[in-house]
């Protein structure tokens, strides 16, 4: 990787100063003058995809002229109720019911069991998911799942297809709940402070090592809402080992009770509670690097938020904790701009409408010794500042000797003056660290649902009576080998009547064909474009015939 940042860099001349004397030298020594790519519209920010060294400083900005493009291919005709937005980067629409995944759990963001370069692995025949799961009849409401995540697991025969022709009455993807991973109470002891009103189980990745050694990598959080009690949540991403075992009639675990915490933020590089208790900090995603074959390296990319003071009200304490003191403030690299742009954003407009408020960044992080256990902080692949303050779920992809950066996102957290779908966002480099390029016109969107961004949003329980009834039919959507995506479904319809559709099942898996720094949504796959519903296959297999058992009464979970 470094080869190819000397490359990129050693053509770059410095040029002597010009004669005062010469006219012909100081005509040459002024800017060249502005070229708009798009009448009415900013030029998005340049980006080389050039490689820089893992460890270097370098973090690739998704700029405010980057996401501005976003407007620009948005249709401002759309009448109420339509996608303004390209079918060719839009999410098929889920339009004639569908399944449930599970009668015992609402369901959303899900992973695969995988190897070090991604791969799906079937395990003795069985194909094994992981998601967050929250009891459906334990007496809370759908949106409050989140202060009630479990990590539960699901498994279902190697090689089963289903169609989302049915709608609700399609399969469910013959997934069978297995249960919880982790038992009661065992994610809650790294806390120090163990007076917390809740304790959640939040998104991550599950590796399979060597035999039937499993490591699951996820986010601890503890809340502390009791009455008075106004300590911001505690977020820490850890690790936990268990053993996987399968026979005929089933998928089981065994260990999960020792939890190692890997990481909090460090106020340095990302976000801490003490400077934004509002801070996003969470996700883990592990792999190698797959276009590097030499690097052994376990890394780990996150979701986190740059290391500034929210404002200045959080400096004191900030200092006194040993982190960045600094208030945010965008900054010209922020906004990104090219010289002379008459679209161009000023600083100051912007910081005076609170853009510095949205500090979304991806986390990367590297182990330091072989059982993973032990992690260091590398500076961030990528910034979102003053575009967005969340970039979930994040993942590298390997295609072609390319780096993807695949990330999630809400039309809710972005800056003011910005706009988005929610779905997936995708970055593409030449190396894992990159001046990483937004794909598709520069717009970054990968997978949006439809939605029409000349009306307000609403939410997914109170759906805008302009919009698509499908702006938030599904989310947390994961990209996996192939180009398969699935997500869960979140809210679909209700905008005339105020009575959405409430998900808690897996969504039908889509698929994007990816080339270079574009992607289409392959409307040919499935049924209109929809595969079976929670299609989620693997791509290899892993049979280990001595480490199967027949002895289930040790914790399964249930």
């Amino acid at each position: 990787m470094l080869a190819v940042l000397l490359t990129t860099t050693s053509a770059v001349a410095v040029a002597a100063p010009p004669d005062d004397a010469d006219p012909q030298a100081q005509e040459a020594a002024q800017p060249a003058a502005f070229t708009p790519d798009n009448s009415g519209w900013p030029n998005a920010t340049q980006h080389s995809q050039a490689a820089y060294p893992v460890d270097s400083e370098f973090t690739a900005k998704w700029t405010r002229a980057d996401a501005m493009q976003i407007k620009r291919i948005s249709d401002p005709q759309a009448p109420s109720g339509s996608s303004s937005l390209p079918q060719d980067y839009t999410m098929p629409n889920i339009d004639n019911g569908f399944p449930t995944t599970s009668e015992d759990v609402w369901v959303w963001d899900t992973w695969t069991l995988t190897d070090a370069a991604a791969n799906q692995i079937s395990y003795n025949g069985w194909e094994v998911i992981f998601a967050l799961v929250a009891d459906r009849h334990a007496g809370y409401t759908f949106d409050d799942r989140h202060t009630n995540a479990r990590l539960g697991y699901f498994y279902r025969k190697a090689g089963t297809e289903t169609s989302a022709e049915g709608g609700a009455s399609a399969s469910n993807g013959e997934w069978i709940y297995g249960g919880h991973v982790f038992p009661d109470g065992a994610t809650g002891a790294i806390f120090d402070d163990q007076g917390y009103s809740h304790q959640t189980e939040w998104s991550g990745s599950t590796r399979l090592m060597e035999g039937n050694k499993l490591r699951t990598f996820f986010t601890s959080v503890a809340f502390y809402r009791d009455a008075g009690n106004e300590k911001a949540a505690d977020p820490h991403i850890v690790q936990s080992e268990g053993r996987i075992y399968a026979d005929d009639n089933g998928v089981w675990f065994t260990g999960f009770r020792d939890q190692h915490d890997l990481l909090v933020p460090d106020g340095h590089y990302y976000q801490s509670n003490v400077q934004n208790p509002y801070v996003n900090f969470r996700d883990p995603f592990t792999f190698r690097d797959q276009n590097n074959t030499s690097d052994t390296t376990d890394y780990m990319v996150f979701e986190g938020n740059s290391a500034y003071a929210r404002d200045a009200s959080f400096s004191e304490a900030a200092a006194a904790a040993g982190h960045n003191s600094t208030p945010a403030t965008c900054t010209e690299a922020d906004l990104g701009y090219q010289d002379g742009d008459p679209q161009a954003e000023t600083v100051d407009a912007v910081n005076e409408a609170g853009g510095y408020y949205q500090l979304a960044n991806v986390g990367l992080a590297r182990a330091t010794n072989k059982a993973m256990t032990s992690w260091e902080y590398l500076p961030p692949l990528l910034s979102g500042n003053c575009v967005n303050d969340q970039t979930e779920r994040p993942q590298i992809y390997f295609q072609d000797g390319k780096y993807y950066l695949f990330t999630i996102s809400h039309r809710s957290t972005y800056a003011s003056g910005m706009d988005g779908p929610e779905g997936v966002y995708g970055f593409v480099g030449n190396g894992l660290r990159s001046d990483y390029q937004p794909m598709n016109q520069s717009t970054g969107i990968a997978l949006g649902n439809e939605v029409n961004l000349n009306y307000n949003a609403g939410t997914p329980y109170e759906p805008d009576w302009n919009q698509s009834p499908y702006e938030f039919q599904s989310y947390s959507h994961y990209v996996m080998p192939g180009g398969l995506v699935e997500s869960f479904i979140d809210s679909i319809g209700g905008n005339h009547d105020n009575n959405p559709t409430r998900g808690g099942s897996l969504a039908p898996t889509v698929k994007l064909n990816i080339s270079g720094e574009n992607s289409t949504v392959d409307r040919a796959y499935g049924h209109n474009g929809l595969g079976g519903f929670g299609h989620i296959p693997a791509n290899t297999a892993r049979s280990n015939g001595g480490d199967v058992r027949t002895d289930r009464t040790y914790w399964t979970g249930k």
